[in-house]
């Protein structure tokens, strides 16, 4: 079995999920392993065929932008494992120096670096390398738009025409310029489907009543924030929002409500002071940047504050490391739920 579907087989776990409302949760029920026809690649290979990608080294480079986290990696592994050779356009602020390591080994790997502002820069990498088609995988924090960086003249061009400069117009223009340049920006998720979160319950436990309490009005009240282009996350205990994620990121969110409730007495409270997370997508998620992500650093940090439930969007949420994620929620006895869409 290769490394890269040993990865996405542990994310998928042996198991499945019941599809649920957030009124009724139900355990998964053990299930075959997800079933490939003729390889094990298989999924890959159909998924990427239906979306014009069946491609073979030589006849197609994929470029892509890498952020910060591990990311970057599984898609890289993905790519390789369907036989794309990959172009990385590696970002110096964010970019792991691992990457470089990882290119050393295979030769259908290239990387370079670039600084976040070089815009121009990374648009006549790909047009050298061949590129025409591009995934862009790994977080760019949002806050570097207020860094010392500077934009050469296209990026700053694009700065200072948009009205507002929130994730989605941000990435959006740089998404037209490529268009423009003949490089289309495709869904990360294109590769990596098997990763999404199902419906249901996905951890050992389900969320109690407290807790489906505080997903219900979570939701209303992320979904509202998600609309905005603020944030994807919010923090609840007791049916009070106690945190707001907008810049920080989802892990800075969490450990803020953390630090708040640590700041109250050590007294019994009369209300619950359990926090539940809850993360979801944009009401027009744009599949191909900012894609929902959560990993093991997100259920660590959710120990670290006292967290005991964590509601994503199915089908729109990406779970890095299943397995280990799982096995980590489980012994700290944290709820994960993959709720749905209304």
């Amino acid at each position: 079995m290769c490394a890269t579907w040993r990865i996405v087989q542990e994310s998928l776990g042996n198991c499945s999920v019941a599809p649920t409302g957030l009124q009724r949760y139900r355990v998964r029920q053990p299930r075959v392993p997800f079933a490939l026809a003729n390889s094990t690649l298989g999924y890959y290979r159909c998924s990427l065929r239906e979306r014009g990608l069946d491609c073979s080294v030589g006849r197609m480079k994929l470029g892509l932008i890498a952020g910060n986290g591990r990311f970057p990696f599984l898609l890289l592994d993905a790519a390789r494992a369907q036989g794309l050779a990959v172009s990385v356009a590696a970002i110096r602020e964010e970019t792991d120096k691992e990457i470089d390591q990882r290119a050393a080994t295979d030769h259908c790997i290239s990387v370079h670096w670039m600084s976040l502002g070089e815009l121009s820069r990374l648009i006549e990498v790909f047009h050298k390398e061949g590129v025409t088609k591009a995934v862009m995988a790994g977080q760019v924090k949002h806050k570097q738009i207020f860094s010392s960086i500077r934009p050469d003249w296209r990026l700053a061009k694009l700065l200072l025409n948009l009205r507002t400069r929130n994730t989605d117009m941000l990435l959006g223009a740089v998404a037209k310029v490529l268009g423009d340049e003949g490089i289309e920006l495709i869904s990360s998720t294109a590769f990596l489907e098997p990763l999404l979160a199902g419906e249901g319950v996905l951890s050992a436990r389900g969320p109690d009543e407290e807790e489906r309490k505080n997903v219900e009005y979570g939701l209303g009240v992320a979904r509202a924030v998600a609309g905005f282009d603020i944030g994807q996350t919010v923090v609840v205990a007791a049916q009070a929002c106690v945190a707001v994620e907008a810049m920080e990121g989802t892990d800075a969110a969490i450990e803020r409500a953390g630090e708040l409730m640590r700041t109250l007495e050590a007294e019994d409270s009369t209300l619950e002071r359990r926090l539940t997370v809850i993360k979801v997508a944009k009401p027009k998620q744009d599949m191909r940047f900012d894609v929902p992500v959560i990993g093991i650093r997100t259920v660590e940090t959710m120990i670290r504050a006292g967290a005991s439930c964590l509601s994503v969007e199915a089908g729109r949420t990406l779970l890095f490391d299943r397995e280990a994620l799982l096995e980590r929620a489980n012994a700290a006895g944290i709820a994960i739920v993959g709720s749905t869409r209304a």
